[in-house]
């Protein structure tokens, strides 16, 4: 017997506060990809992945991916799975959903997560952070592009995010 109960989500990491626009997408002859990677809190089983679009000039393809990451090394791991999204103007200051449900997030590991639009350029919800005023979350925000594909992390920035599991 299998049941259709449907669990609800719950966010086990989030840093929803969006006081500036990180882009993403095509523009200027360079594909940017930006990253947030975070920890978890617990042993938890994935159902998806919000970002906050601030900004969706165009309809836009986005992809997300999810990776194990090495604060240490500051590596980024395989894909463990990706999620795809199709954005337009309608979504400007919306939360959205990038479901990759069934993913096994392990206690204190750290993970992160790209996003990419191969066809459109997006504003993502950003949080600045000082040295006074930390950020909540215990990651980074990164940076690539089809330039330099290694990725710059910065400490003090975060993209506006909830990682939502099974409650």
């Amino acid at each position: 017997m299998t049941s259709n109960i449907k669990h609800p989500r719950k966010a086990i990491v989030e840093q929803t506060t969006n006081n500036t626009t990180s882009w993403i997408g095509h523009q200027d002859n360079k594909d940017i990809i930006g990253g947030q990677t975070f920890t978890s809190p617990s042993e938890s089983v994935l159902e998806a992945i919000e970002v906050f679009t601030s900004v969706v000039t165009t309809p836009a393809h986005v992809v997300m991916s999810l990776h194990t990451f090495d604060p240490q090394l500051k590596t980024w791991g395989p894909s463990l799975g990706t999620a795809n999204v199709e954005l337009n103007r309608s979504d400007n200051g919306k939360w959205k959903s990038f479901n990759m449900p069934g993913l096994s997030l392990n206690k204190g590991k750290t993970y992160g997560f790209r996003l990419e639009s191969p066809n459109g350029c997006i504003g993502v919800g950003e949080t600045v952070g000082t040295y006074k005023t930390p950020l909540l979350v215990n990651g980074q925000e990164w940076k690539f592009t089809n330039h330099d594909k290694k990725g710059q992390s910065f400490s003090y920035f975060s993209l506006a995010f909830k990682v939502e599991v099974r409650a």
